[in-house]
C-alpha cells in the first residue's frame, strides 16, 4: 500500500518533534536547521518550523462533538488503538477529545481520541472494531 507525506507547520520544531517521537512513538528520520522529517506510523511526517505559527480554531459537529476541522490522523488497529490511548493517559498528555466510541451499533462505529502537537495541530487516532474502514 503506497504511504503518504503530510507536512506540518509547528510552531516549536524541537517540542512538536519530541511530542510525535516520545509520545506517540514515531521514529525520528532526517532533519534540518528548520524542519525534521519522522515516520508516522509507516508514513512520512514532514514538520517545519515557521515563526509565529498559530493552528486554525475552526471546529465542526460530528456525533455532536464539536471536533477540530483541521486535523491529521491515523487508523490503528483496536489493541494498538487501546494501547496508545493508555499510554497517552498515563503520561498525562491533556485530551482535545477523550478516548470515545462513536456511531455504535451503525456503520463506521469507530473508537476515537483526539490530542493536539505542542503548536497546537489537532491529530485523531481511530480503530473501527470491524478493523476496516472503508
Amino acid at each position: 500500500m503506497p504511504a503518504f507525506h503530510l507536512s506540518l507547520p509547528v510552531a516549536d520544531l524541537a517540542a512538536a518533534a519530541d511530542f510525535y517521537a516520545e509520545r506517540l512513538g514515531c521514529e525520528r528520520r532526517r532533519t534540518g536547521v528548520d524542519w525534521a522529517d519522522l515516520d508516522f506510523f509507516g508514513h512520512q511526517l514532514s514538520l517545519h518550523e515557521v515563526s509565529g505559527y498559530r493552528p486554525d480554531p475552526q471546529t465542526c459537529l460530528v456525533d455532536g462533538e464539536a471536533v477540530p476541522v483541521r486535523h491529521h490522523g491515523v487508523v490503528l488497529d483496536p489493541a494498538a488503538w487501546e494501547a496508545l490511548a493508555e499510554r497517552l493517559q498515563a503520561a498525562g498528555e491533556p485530551f482535545v477529545l477523550s478516548p470515545r466510541s462513536r456511531f455504535v451499533g451503525q456503520p463506521g462505529e469507530q473508537h476515537t481520541f483526539f490530542v493536539a502537537d505542542p503548536s497546537g495541530n489537532a491529530m485523531e487516532v481511530k480503530a473501527f472494531p470491524q478493523g476496516v474502514w472503508r
